[in-house]
């Protein structure tokens, strides 16, 4: 029965075990093409918005999560807060989270 196996130098044994890593080789293969095609992709936006939210000054002009429109008037660094002026004719401001900032329109020097 095992006459092939025991011609090639092989044991029953060592006949499983590759058997067993032939069997979670799909496994693996899922799980890179997860990382690179989902995971890898999504850290990298990650810290780019990271780093564009860490980019904003003062003067800059933002769109925010909420879809708020406006220019950044105050920055509280240990709060991690950004004040943005909505209205210019009434000067209304609104405290948001840096986080909640989606895009900078532009920088005005």
């Amino acid at each position: 029965m095992y006459t092939w196996l025991l011609e090639a130098g092989a044991t029953p044994a060592t006949a499983g075990l590759s058997g067993m890593a032939a069997q979670f080789l799909p496994f693996v293969f899922i799980a890179a093409i997860f990382y690179f095609l989902i995971i890898r992709p999504q850290q990298k936006k990650q810290k780019e918005h990271q780093s564009m939210v860490d980019a904003v000054s003062i003067n800059d002009e933002v769109y925010t999560n909420g879809g708020i429109k406006g220019r950044v008037v105050n920055i509280k660094k240990e709060k991690n807060i950004v004040v943005v002026r909505v209205d210019d004719t009434t000067g209304t401001k609104i405290e948001f989270q840096k986080s909640a900032i989606t895009a900078v329109i532009s920088k005005e020097k």
